[in-house]
């Protein structure tokens, strides 16, 4: 197996993929990414066991996280988490055009875990060519999610570092990505949840409750819909859980 750290655009990423597949255009392509504060060589073990299903694995890092880190403190960083949102959809996209500009035109599929999975949430709204999703402890109502953070800042004494008329502006912007608010985005591409019911960072409930809102979109595939939930998991996928959405990725994208 390669594991290779190379820089795309001016996204610094993993790539990893099989030696005998690495030449091979037509191997599906997996865009893993990671959580908030964590970076790309966190999430190794998810790329191995993708890549050694039969897919390339790309994990970038997020603005101001690993390679492109700032030294910020969580505390200083967390009033960006929306913008490094918004920034990594924009970069998926980014990523897709380097994908073409290598001649790979196979498959692509999205996974991530919390911001990852939140960010990957809001590029199915964005991106029709996304093939299939694995979501750990994602979130799909942008809107809400955020208000409930200004919410929780203002409560604890904490000032955003935005205006009023700047607040506005990025919640008009996050509504155009919040899949709760634009279910037939999906158009019933294969999509699957693992989520910890003790979850105290990303809510469990929103996320089950918009599960259960789309079941009947996929009536007639019921087998692109999964949810696996762990009655006793907080905010840590377990390995049964990554175990999970690599099976599912391998299966959605190399049939």
């Amino acid at each position: 197996m390669l594991l290779m750290e190379e820089t795309w655009g001016n996204i610094p990423l993993l790539h990893i993929v099989e030696k005998d597949a690495f030449d091979d255009k037509k191997v599906p392509v997996v865009i893993f990414l990671h959580g908030f504060t964590s970076a790309k060589e966190h999430n190794l073990h998810y790329a191995y066991n993708m890549a050694k299903r039969g897919l390339r694995v790309l994990l970038p890092d997020a603005d101001l996280h690993g390679a492109r880190s700032e030294q910020l403190t969580e505390e200083q960083l967390y009033p960006h988490f929306w913008e490094i949102v918004l920034k990594s959809i924009e970069e998926v996209g980014l990523l897709r055009k380097e994908l073409l500009n290598r001649n790979i035109t196979a498959k692509i599929g999205l996974s991530g875990t919390s911001m990852g999975g939140i960010t990957a949430l809001g590029c199915l709204t964005a991106y029709h060519w996304i093939d299939t999703a694995a979501v750990m402890m994602g979130a799909p109502d942008f809107v809400e999610l955020a208000k409930g953070q200004i919410r929780h800042f203002e409560r604890n004494g904490l000032e955003l570092p935005m205006s009023g008329e700047e607040r506005n502006k990025m919640l008009d912007r996050l509504g155009t990505y919040d899949l709760a608010k634009n279910p037939s985005t999906l158009n019933h591409r294969p999509i699957f949840f693992w989520h910890g019911k003790q979850d105290t960072i990303v809510p469990y409930e929103p996320t089950y409750q918009f599960y259960e809102s789309i079941q009947k979109d996929y009536e007639q595939r019921p087998e692109y819909l999964k949810f696996e939930s762990d009655e006793n998991a907080g905010h840590a996928v377990p390995r049964k859980g990554m175990l999970l959405a690599a099976e599912w990725m391998a299966r959605h994208l190399n049939d």
